[in-house]
């Protein structure tokens, strides 16, 4: 598969066929991490990044009997109404 690396502002970028990103398990918006490696580019996905979860898996995860309350945030500086 051939590409073309074009100008794009101030970068250069090459777009990625839909079928590639598909294979490779990649989709728009992933966050990837570029290596060269012998004179060769590597695009793999980078390890760590953030995944994306549900609010039930969130709120699962806080502690029993953790409780949220109101903070004090002195008196009003302006016309906030509270």
């Amino acid at each position: 598969m051939l590409a073309h690396i074009q100008k794009w502002g101030n970068s250069q970028g090459i777009r990625l066929p839909k079928q590639l990103l598909k294979d490779s398990g990649l989709q728009v918006g992933a966050t990837v991490e570029l290596l060269e490696k012998d004179g060769t580019i590597v695009i793999q996905p980078a390890e760590g990044t953030r995944g994306r979860y549900s609010l039930a898996d969130l709120v699962a995860r806080i502690p029993k009997g953790e409780r949220a309350g109101e903070e004090a945030w002195g008196k009003p500086e302006g016309r906030e109404e509270w």
